[in-house]
């Protein structure tokens, strides 16, 4: 990504904070350009979340949006979380929030990342993780046609998805954003490897809807494993009392600092 794109997305954060009130405490890329296997037209998936004036907070109505969402020119997709909704998520093993503390695109940061990337180990629950990950895998390949080819946007989403349950599986812990470390630290078969590698160069240069054969070597990885999320030996887990006071700590730090402001 070069510095142009990052300032187009700098200048359309400025521009929702200035239009909603809020400041953006961190903004990272998502999706396919965080993972490492984005198409010469993928969009811009950019999430994180926001702060806004403590009065905020204090409001009786129920409905108060905790979500940003937006579609902007360039191909900036843009949704940020309200900083309550955003921990209360993260306590619950939110595997999508986690994702984003593990991006290795950052447009925005105040330095809670690092503070929030702290209590992460504390966060995981492994089970939730590996769900997730399978019900990916499941929407993506239901993408597929008739003839059996599917769009390599959606094969490259299957495999992702896949490793990342071997690996929650495998080690109980949220697995690395970028795909690369997934596959560093997951067991494949050589032939395996080698037909993964080869769909991501061909990524690299196809557009997100042209279609491909998955190749045989990847028949294993593209199996469903739902059911043997389901019959897993899974640890118990719950947010520890001390993870779930830092959370608060750090709720109520950065909405005092939005008083002050």
């Amino acid at each position: 990504m070069n510095d142009a794109d990052k300032e187009r997305v700098s200048a359309a954060l400025s521009d929702i904070e200035s239009r909603h009130g809020c400041r953006v405490l961190f903004a990272v890329e998502s999706g396919s350009r965080a993972w490492g296997f984005a198409s010469p037209d993928s969009d811009y998936d950019v999430r994180g979340v926001f702060v806004k004036p403590l009065d905020w907070y204090l409001q009786l109505k129920s409905d108060v949006p905790d979500t940003i969402v937006e579609e902007l020119p360039g191909d900036i997709d843009v949704s940020l979380w309200d900083l309550r909704k955003a921990l209360l998520q993260m306590a619950k093993s939110n595997a999508s929030f986690l994702e984003w503390l593990g991006s290795p695109i950052i447009y925005r940061d105040c330095g809670i990342i690092a503070a929030l990337n702290e209590l992460k180990a504390d966060c995981v629950n492994p089970a939730h993780v590996a769900f997730h990950y399978a019900s990916m895998f499941r929407k993506a390949m239901e993408a597929r046609n008739e003839d059996g080819t599917i769009r390599i946007k959606k094969l490259c989403y299957a495999l992702r998805a896949a490793l990342c349950l071997r690996y929650a599986m495998a080690v109980e812990k949220m697995p690395p954003t970028p795909f690369a470390d997934v596959l560093a630290g997951t067991e494949l078969e050589p032939d395996e490897l080698a037909a993964i590698r080869e769909v991501l160069a061909q990524k690299e240069h196809a557009l997100e809807s042209d279609t491909v054969t998955p190749d045989a070597r990847l028949a294993g990885l593209l199996a469903d494993r739902y059911d043997s999320v389901a019959a897993h030996p899974w640890r118990k887990h719950g947010v520890s009392g001390d993870a779930y006071t830092k959370l608060e700590e750090i709720f109520r730090a950065y909405v005092k600092n939005e008083q002050a402001v």
